[in-house]
């Protein structure tokens, strides 16, 4: 559960919220954290995907379809960056 403030511009009659992209990548529904663990779950205990699913939510309580982990840890591979921007360290990666 995150709590944020939402504002108001009475000069453009415009309603907004406070920025969030340093806890979640826009328009995702995990934040940073649940995206870096689950990555590291595949990448450095070298888990399926399915049974990384299990292990997020057995241990964290976080329910990640294995599809989207999935895609996180293709797109941290192939470029080299995960998905929200970050690089991987190489130790243990």
């Amino acid at each position: 559960m995150v709590t944020y403030s939402s504002h108001y511009c009475a000069d453009c009659h415009k309603h907004f919220n406070i920025d969030l992209t340093d806890l979640a990548p826009p328009g995702g529904h995990d934040t940073n954290r649940v995206i870096d663990l689950a990555v590291r779950v595949v990448v450095e205990e070298s888990l399926p995907y399915r049974p990384a699913r299990g292990h997020l939510w057995r241990d964290h309580r976080v329910f990640v379809p294995f599809a989207t982990i999935q895609h996180w840890v293709e797109a941290g591979g192939k470029k080299g960056a995960r998905a929200h921007g970050r690089r991987f360290s190489g130790v243990g990666a």
